[in-house]
This record gives C-alpha cells, structure tokens and sequence, in this order.
C-alpha cells in the first residue's frame, strides 16, 4: 500500500519560510496528483496546493497563493511544499496525500502522519 512521509516541520517567526517534504513509497506509478493540507488548531482540515505527478502542474488555494510553491520529483516519488512569508495563522500540521484519479479534495486516499509548523508572532 501506498505510504507517505512528511518532514522539515518546525518552529519559525513570522515572516519565515519553510520547505516541506513528502516522501512517497510503494506508489508503482499509478497516482495522478500529490497534495498538500493543512489542520490548525480547532479547524478543520484544508486543502492548500497539489501537483500532477506527470507534468508538475500545480495548484493552490487563494489562502496560499502567492506565498506557496508546490513541485515533485517523479523519479524520487517526493513532493515539496515551500512556504514564505509565514503568519502566525499558518501554525498547522501539514500533511500530504495522493490521489489516483483527480484532484478533489475529498478523494485523496492515501496519507502521511503529517508535520507540525508552528509560526511565533
């Protein structure tokens, strides 16, 4: 079965950056996106960027656009998330997942554990 595993969480001020990174194992080449979420405190789980395993196109939520790049390495099964300019309101555990068919949220079915970032104010 599918496994996957995030590292490079931490603790960083605000206005920092943080390069994440999701190693995938067991994936035998058949997955159409690696995603990336995020859980804060007492909120729900949100979907924040995703790539395509085949050509790297890559997609974000508004609330990290701009300050968030997403990309793969389909030889190494590893996906990165690199975040700058960090608010406090990005503390979360950040986790990754791929899914085998589209990109919908709803539908990744394979996950990691996650890592905590946490941004001080």
């Amino acid at each position: 079965q599918v496994q996957l595993k995030e590292s490079g969480g931490g603790l960083v001020q605000a206005g920092g950056s943080l390069t994440l990174t999701c190693q995938v194992s067991n994936l035998h080449g058949s997955s159409y996106a690696v995603g990336w979420f995020r859980q804060a405190p007492g909120k729900e789980r949100e979907w924040i960027a995703a790539t395509l395993w085949s050509n790297g196109n890559t997609y974000y939520a508004e609330s990290v656009k701009g300050r968030c790049t997403i990309s793969r390495d389909n030889v190494k099964y590893t996906s990165y998330l690199r975040m700058n300019n960090l608010k406090h309101e990005d503390t979360a555990i950040y986790l990754c997942a791929t899914n085998r068919y589209n990109l919908r949220p709803a539908e990744y079915d394979a996950w990691g554990q996650g890592t905590k970032g946490t941004v001080s104010s």
